[in-house]
């Protein structure tokens, strides 16, 4: 396995299903936006792990230095030096008698760009950049066309410059020697700062990471996957002890009534990455869950990238809640044609390269990751506020973040600009 995420599950079934052992763990570098699983396989089936030599790791596994080969019954995985996207990075050509097979390319070669470098310390970003050029002009791109291609990060991962688009698993080197538009640079430094300029923001728990990466994070054990029940008497103790309640349920269903105070986050792919960029990782956690949702794959998502401080989930529901009369908020929804200016100002809470793309006349634009902090930020528009992005989802976690500090007259708009342009004919500003 090439850089496996923290839950080893999914490796481990596939592995039964095709009567194999997992022997190795590769490691590519040390990452910034999830967890690894090199323990866990490690602990569960004898794995080796395999990693750059100048990663340091804290646990046991094999270092490797550029060059060097791993014999594995056959085949041979060869390491290569391509730092960049960190400084210890490495990718894994994967050789048969001399002839190249497959590359692991981690961080250094994604489909159609590469991964950012300004993850390890801003003094590095430049530095990196540049040691990316390099990678892929010496040691990438010599490679057959035909070679095929298999990145640690997709197109969707905030970890790629820029962030956004379809998530894709492999290309080959002829494919991005033709259509990356980074490798078609010129030069160096115009590779250098095109790169550089797609950078967006990320979530601070990749400030985290790399080290805790690095130390090796704490086995799961057995039973990570349950959440244990609460009663109302017990979140409400909870609550009031500093824990945080985190509301993961449908837009809908959040909008239709909620804890007053909670955050909403809806269980969807991307909910570990909001998790992380407005909740601190030492804070405890409760939430709120629609009968029909996986906890499991809630708990996956947290412990991920190391929110392990779950203290379980209100038991019955939002159900349990009004059954105790206890205190219930609502936020209104409005259809994105609806959007005038009797519905106040438009806060348009999508990252800035989307908005870049065209947004509503008059909108504010903050990002809603930009909201994660102890105080909000003094662009935020008073009186009126309706929240939009691209579908809901984001709009109702900035409305929940709003409703948390005290604000009111909040509204939630389903659909993002390109729908409000459909239904009403009219033109989208541009920055």
């Amino acid at each position: 396995m090439v850089d496996p995420a923290r839950d080893p599950t999914p490796y481990l079934e596939l592995a039964r299903w095709r009567r194999l052992r997992i022997a190795y763990a590769a490691e590519t570098h040390l990452h910034a936006d999830f967890l690894t699983g090199s323990r866990e396989l490690a602990a569960a089936g004898g794995a080796q792990i395999l990693a750059p030599r100048a990663s340091r790791l804290g646990f046991d596994h094999r270092g490797l230095e550029d060059g060097e080969e791993v014999d594995l019954g056959g085949l041979v995985l060869r390491a290569l030096a391509t730092p960049g996207h960190a400084p210890e990075h490495v990718s894994y050509l994967l050789v048969d008698g001399g002839r190249p097979l497959a590359l692991f390319s981690g961080g250094a070669l994604l489909v159609g760009t590469v991964a950012r470098t300004d993850l390890a310390s801003p003094e590095l970003t430049e530095p990196l950049a540049r040691a990316a050029y390099r990678s892929l002009h010496q040691r990438l791109l010599p490679l057959p066309d035909e070679l095929a291609v298999h990145p640690t990060h997709g197109a969707g991962s905030f970890c790629s410059a820029p962030a956004g688009g379809e998530r894709t698993t492999t290309t080959t080197i002829g494919a991005e020697r033709r259509h990356n538009r980074l490798l078609a640079a010129p030069s160096e430094d115009t590779f250098v700062a095109e790169l550089l300029a797609g950078f967006g923001s990320y979530p601070p728990y990749f400030l985290r990471l790399r080290e805790r990466n690095r130390v090796g994070p704490q086995l799961l054990g057995s039973d990570w996957r349950v959440l244990p029940l609460l009663s109302t008497d017990q979140v409400r103790e909870h609550l009031a002890g500093g824990a945080v309640l985190v509301d993961a349920r449908p837009i809908a269903a959040f909008a239709a009534g909620h804890i007053p105070g909670a955050l909403s986050i809806a269980l969807r792919p991307q909910f570990a990455s909001w998790l992380g960029w407005l909740v601190d990782d030492t804070q405890p956690l409760i939430f709120v869950l629609d009968d029909d949702q996986d906890r499991g794959e809630l708990a996956r998502h947290c412990r991920t990238i190391g929110y392990d401080h779950l203290i379980g989930e209100l038991a019955g529901g939002m159900a349990a809640w009004q059954a105790a009369h206890l205190p219930e908020a609502q936020l209104p929804l409005v259809q994105a044609e609806q959007l005038d200016d009797q519905l106040g100002v438009v806060l348009d809470v999508r990252q800035a390269s989307e908005v870049a793309s065209g947004h509503l006349p008059g909108a504010v634009a903050v990002e809603l990751g930009a909201l994660g902090g102890d105080q909000l930020p003094a662009a935020l528009p008073t009186g009126p506020v309706t929240v939009m992005c691209g579908h809901g989802e984001r709009a109702t976690t900035a409305a929940s973040v709003l409703e948390r500090a005290g604000r009111q007259d909040l509204r939630v708009a389903l659909g993002g600009p390109d729908d409000w342009r459909r239904a009403t004919g009219r033109a989208l500003a541009s920055p």
